[in-house]
């Protein structure tokens, strides 16, 4: 009995956090004129700038701060055994979601649910903020009506990810040209085209025979 009410802490901090994580995105992130906020403001900068990430001495800070506070109450709740479990539980997975946001961004995902949640993610980035606001699971916009099955993702060249474009082309790489298409012009090749050889010219300015 012992151990599956520890099991039902740890996953209630896990789904705490997973719930939490859904409304501060949506509300907090995309409704700043209801609800100004600080995180609202860095949310904004974070789409506008696409790899802008608030500070890392920011977030722990967010991380301790909530597990000082989670952990008095959850023990005043549950007890002195399941309290710090759940309140464990739910930084966890705080720090969880933060290194799979950034990564996200970083890198491209290795497994089939990685590369799922990626274009899950930036379908809400780059087709509709109203959508998908979920990051580490769909299992909330499930629930409230926000998802949005993700097609072709159409990411602006200002703002794509690290990995998804090969540097000797600037075009998306072969692996993910199924899932997502780059917008707008390659700024270095636009701006540095490979000029053809002027045809030799006749003085009288007429163009010589070949």
């Amino acid at each position: 009995m012992t151990v599956f009410l520890c099991l039902a802490a740890v996953i209630c901090g896990v789904m705490t956090w997973s719930f939490l994580e859904y409304c501060i995105h949506r509300v907090l992130g995309h409704d700043r004129r209801t609800f100004p906020n600080p995180f609202g403001s860095e949310h904004t900068r974070h789409h506008a700038e696409g790899n802008y990430f608030a500070a890392t001495w920011k977030k722990s800070l967010v991380a301790l701060a909530a597990l000082a506070l989670m952990a008095p109450l959850a023990i005043w709740a549950v007890g002195v055994l399941y309290g710090p479990l759940y309140a464990v539980a739910f930084v966890t997975m705080y720090v969880s979601y933060e290194v799979v946001h950034r990564r996200a961004h970083t890198h491209a995902g290795f497994t089939a649910y990685g590369r799922y949640l990626r274009r899950h993610h930036f379908h809400h980035h780059f087709e509709n903020p109203r959508s998908n606001h979920g990051v580490t699971s769909p299992i909330w916009d499930v629930v409230f009506g926000t998802l949005e099955k993700p097609t072709v993702v159409h990411v602006p060249r200002k703002l794509q990810m690290r990995w998804l474009a090969d540097p000797a082309t600037g075009e998306v790489r072969d692996a993910h040209r199924p899932f997502y298409e780059l917008l707008g012009k390659d700024r270095a090749r636009a701006t540095s085209p490979i000029e053809e050889p002027a045809p030799a010219r006749e003085p009288d300015g007429l163009l010589s025979d070949p």
